[in-house]
C-alpha cells in the first residue's frame, strides 16, 4: 500500500509542479494530494514537502486551517476563470459550455466558502528562518 500511495504522491506532485506554469491545471489540489499519499508512504518526503520553500506554507496553512491564504485564493481564483473562459471560448458544443460555466461556478463557489488563513507577521517569519 505504502508503494500505491508513493506512486500517487509522485504522480500528483509532477502535476503540481506542471500546473505551476501551466495556466490550465490547477497546482494546489494536486500539491495537497501530494502531502497527503506521502504522508501515508514516506515521511521524510512528506517532511520535505511540508518545509518546501513555494508549498511548504501552502500545505501548512491547509493542514492547519483547513483554509487559503488571501494571495493564494485570488490568484486561483484569476487563473480558474481565464482558463474556463479560453474554453468555453475554444468548445463549439453549448451543452459542454454549459457544463464548464457550472463547473466554474461549483469550484468558484467552493474556494470561496475557505476560511482566509491570516497573514503572519513579518517579524515571526523573520525569527523562524534558519
Amino acid at each position: 500500500m505504502r508503494i500505491l500511495f508513493a506512486l500517487l504522491g509522485s504522480i500528483s506532485l509532477g502535476l503540481g509542479l506542471l500546473g505551476a506554469f501551466l495556466p490550465v491545471l490547477p497546482t494546489t489540489p494536486f500539491v495537497l494530494l501530494s502531502a497527503f499519499c506521502f504522508g501515508k508512504s514516506s515521511p521524510g518526503v512528506h517532511r520535505w514537502l511540508v518545509n518546501h520553500r513555494w508549498f511548504g506554507g501552502m500545505i501548512q496553512d491547509w493542514q492547519t486551517h483547513r483554509g487559503l491564504r488571501l494571495p493564494v485564493r485570488r490568484r486561483a481564483l484569476w487563473l480558474m476563470a481565464a482558463s474556463f473562459t479560453l474554453s468555453i471560448y475554444l468548445v463549439p458544443l453549448w451543452w459542454v459550455r454549459g457544463l464548464l460555466v457550472l463547473t466554474f461556478i461549483a469550484l468558484a463557489w467552493w474556494m470561496c466558502r475557505l476560511p482566509v488563513v491570516p497573514e503572519r507577521p513579518v517579524v515571526a517569519m523573520e525569527q523562524t528562518r534558519p
